[in-house]
């Protein structure tokens, strides 16, 4: 049941007497009823309680829980905090037994056997319970551990290491064509990811796939270019495709070459993380392009947990 406290009950009386075994109580108007309880809301069904005493400061005096109101009439719990049989009997009442709002050692012992906020002595620890109504403390794991439910501790939880697995995936899809006639890195248009990684010792897995060409031209005998992928602006991996003619024989040559990659990086942050490609004519090729065929391409990064 939850305790109900009011600082603005106001005093009122019995409407008519009770026996030692009446389990309602009648005031002398619903006003008194409401005024009684200050402000507090019973919640249906009779678990929630509000601590009166009747005849107060007399030697009939008996404590009481109020669990309900309808109207100007109070259900009542009797005999409570050494008053009689809890719950069972308490004492008679006659009519104008004065009704007051009181806070008994009853109260002040529940609040000692709270849970006390000095029991959670580390940053992340939780409360869980070992039994009905028995509580303690669960100290917190270790970074990247997970709570899971764990019947062979005392309260029923347990922390785990857990074996790496993917976290989250990000990926961009582009059909943009990027083409580059001079020397020099650019992005390729589209295919640029950003993922924020859950834990710095989180993997970064990035994937991506699509076509280049390179054509010679009149003068050239050059087709090929580089392709590089980035982690801002560090160079992660780079690769040459395409190719050329030693002996000049490749004027007006072209030549698709398809590229994929596949690299774990490490960034050690939790900071948002931008992965993307670039292409380069430094070969000197006439041109160089990145999908050329315009289809759909992506890069994926994909964080794995370990």
């Amino acid at each position: 049941m939850t305790r109900e406290y009011s600082s603005i009950s106001v005093e009122t009386t019995l409407n008519s007497g009770i026996n030692t075994t009446a389990t309602t109580m009648v005031l002398p108007s619903v006003a008194a009823a409401t005024a009684l309880l200050g402000g507090v809301t019973l919640a249906p069904g009779n678990v929630d309680i509000f601590t009166v005493a009747i005849d107060v400061d007399t030697v009939n005096e008996e404590i009481v829980y109020v669990t309900g109101v309808s109207g100007d009439t109070l259900t009542i719990s009797r005999g409570q905090a050494g008053t009689g049989t809890p719950g069972v009997s308490g004492i008679a009442h006659n009519a104008g037994a004065t009704i007051k709002h009181v806070l008994t050692s009853s109260d002040l012992i529940y609040f000692n056997t709270a849970i006390q906020p000095d029991t959670l002595t580390a940053k992340g620890d939780i409360y869980a319970a070992s039994a009905a109504g028995t509580v303690g403390r669960v100290g917190v794991g270790t970074n990247g551990q997970v709570l899971t439910a764990d019947s062979s501790q005392t309260r029923g939880l347990g922390w785990s290491t857990i074996s790496p697995r993917i976290g989250q995936v990000v990926t961009a899809t582009t059909t943009n064509i990027t083409n580059t006639a001079g020397a020099g890195w650019i992005d390729v248009s589209g295919l640029s990811v950003t993922i924020t990684p859950t834990l710095s010792t989180s993997k970064i897995l990035v994937v991506s796939s699509f076509g280049t060409i390179g054509s010679s031209g009149s003068s050239s005998v050059y087709f090929s270019g580089y392709v590089q992928l980035l982690r801002a602006s560090t160079s992660l991996q780079s690769s040459f495709v395409g190719g050329y003619y030693p002996n000049g024989g490749g004027v007006n040559t072209a030549a698709y070459s398809p590229f994929s990659i596949q690299y774990v990086d490490s960034p050690a942050t939790t900071s948002a993380t931008t992965y993307k490609m670039q292409i380069n004519n430094i070969i000197g090729a006439a041109t160089f392009s990145a999908n050329p065929s315009g289809t759909s391409v992506q890069i994926s990064a994909m964080e794995i947990l370990v």
